[in-house]
């Protein structure tokens, strides 16, 4: 958990310095698995028997969600931007 909840920062980091589109988007897509990777294991979390979840897991469970969505738009934005309407 502690890996999947911070890699999605390290990689952004590194997405930021890329040397190319296809580099910038690749890590980007980096950073939309590890964020799912962090999802699943929030959900786990949640459902798991015999134990009470934490009060703030629903609302880092949306910020997760939301992440995903923004990385997901950020990723088909990338691809589209070197191309003409």
């Amino acid at each position: 958990m502690v890996r999947s909840g911070t890699f999605p920062a390290l990689n952004y980091g590194e997405a930021q310095s890329a040397e190319s589109r296809s580099d910038f988007i690749h890590k980007l897509k980096v950073v939309l698995k590890e964020l799912r990777e962090t999802s699943i294991s929030l959900k786990i979390i949640q459902r798991t028997e015999g134990s009470e979840p934490p009060e703030i897991l629903p609302s880092v469970m949306q910020e997760c969600e939301e992440l995903i969505s923004i990385f997901v738009r950020s990723i088909v934005t990338s691809r589209a931007g070197g191309k003409k309407s």
